[in-house]
């Protein structure tokens, strides 16, 4: 059984507005522990906080750094439905003073994936000293002694019975994890409207050995030693050009246009090419980052292709899901449709890599249409000081080849 104590933390932000009117007698303000029941003995917890305005409800997960507002808020009979804003899941849950009830239901994974979701009214908590010390940067390999092992980085700041950090891989980072210590076991987890993570560890002679769960649908074993110079592949190096052949490609707009790359209007320019998907959470975080980057050079120069690859079958749903994200986040460049998510399409249509290997990967081309990097996932900002520091050196090179002429 996961302890009590790990209700102390995670991760979300809900903030919806909520007529007074319709709920305020039946919710109780103030901290409530949450949790996802994963299985029989096995339980995500969540923290979640509400509080009353003049006129509305606010409803909070803090999870480290990361807000999340759940929105639409809408009640069928007695059972409300809250739909998470960037990831196609809602919260659907009955309501009593001192206890919710219901399910996350993740429909990127199909109707029926359902995981039990429950709150109740916290208590007092007691504040308590811990001397397991966490910190530090840990070489990891999960599925460990499989076909399916792979090396990726946990890096943790704990004090006392307190935890948060991420574990980095090749691909991406597992987001903001928050958690607590009991004795010498620490738990970490998260829940992003796309993921449900939940990670266990036990510390002995210097290693960490624990379990990993990804909602109802995965759980595997890790291993975990201190090594503060161990490192990951370049992600400049993972994918790479094998041929002479340019890039170049033909796909849809979200009206249905064909869009030609390369083509005049982008000549002189430099461009950055992202592969992604709107169900991705390190997606979500480049594009943010890419947004960023567009507002403040866009004037000069620098334009940016995102092209989308969704779970729907055709070509009008996953245009209805890159455009919800468009608008959502206010995204102002170009948009277009490249298929099913699907890492061997991808491939296939850029076939002058040597593969595709992670949503997202992105295409970096200067003026003269010269693919300059290409870099592969991305660690966002859960990572900390890596994604400042790949922020600062992205924007050097942009500057670098804005200002080559």
């Amino acid at each position: 059984m996961i302890l009590n104590s790990t209700s102390k933390f995670v991760t979300l932000l809900f903030v919806l507005q909520v007529s007074v009117f319709s709920l305020h007698a039946q919710i109780a303000t103030g901290k409530w522990e949450a949790s996802l029941q994963l299985d029989k003995n096995t339980s995500l917890p969540l923290r979640l906080e509400v509080q009353k305005g003049q006129a509305e409800y606010a409803f909070t997960i803090v999870n480290a750094e990361e807000r999340i507002a759940l929105k639409n808020l809408s009640q069928k009979g007695d059972t409300f439905t809250l739909q998470f804003p960037d990831f196609n899941s809602v919260l659907k849950f009955k309501i009593s003073k001192k206890k919710f009830k219901g399910y996350w239901i993740n429909y990127n994974r199909g109707n029926n994936y359902q995981i039990p979701f429950s709150a109740n009214l916290a208590g007092k908590t007691k504040k308590t000293n811990n001397n397991t010390d966490f910190t530090g940067k840990w070489k990891t390999v999960f599925d460990v002694n499989t076909p399916d092992s792979s090396f990726a980085i946990g890096v943790f700041s704990s004090k006392n019975n307190h935890i948060t950090g991420t574990f980095l891989t090749e691909t991406g980072d597992y987001g903001f994890l928050e958690g607590a210590i009991t004795g010498n076991k620490m738990y970490l987890s998260c829940l992003d409207g796309s993921h449900a993570f939940l990670f266990t560890g036990e510390l002995n002679n210097g290693k960490i050995t624990g379990k990993f769960h990804s909602g109802t649908h995965y759980s595997g074993n890790y291993q975990a030693i201190k090594d503060e110079k161990f490192e990951l592949k370049n992600p400049e190096k993972i994918t790479y050009l094998t041929s002479d052949e340019p890039l170049k490609f033909e796909m849809k707009d979200l009206n249905g246009d064909v869009y030609t790359y390369p083509n005049q209007e982008l000549k002189n320019k430099v461009v950055i090419i992202q592969i992604m998907g709107t169900w991705c959470p390190n997606c979500l975080d480049e594009t943010n980052f890419l947004k960023q980057m567009h507002e403040k050079y866009s004037d000069k120069g620098l334009e940016i292709i995102a092209i989308g690859y969704e779970t729907p079958n055709t070509f009008e749903e996953q245009a209805k899901k890159i455009q919800l994200l468009k608008d959502r986040h206010q995204l102002d460049f170009q948009f277009l449709v490249g298929g099913k998510a699907d890492k061997q399409l991808v491939s296939k249509q850029f076939s002058m890599l040597n593969s595709i290997s992670s949503f997202p990967t992105s295409i970096f081309i200067d003026r003269e249409g010269n693919i300059t990097k290409i870099h592969t996932g991305f660690n966002g900002p859960g990572t900390g000081d890596i994604y400042k520091t790949f922020v600062k050196e992205t924007e050097e090179l942009i500057n670098k080849l804005l200002n080559q002429r």
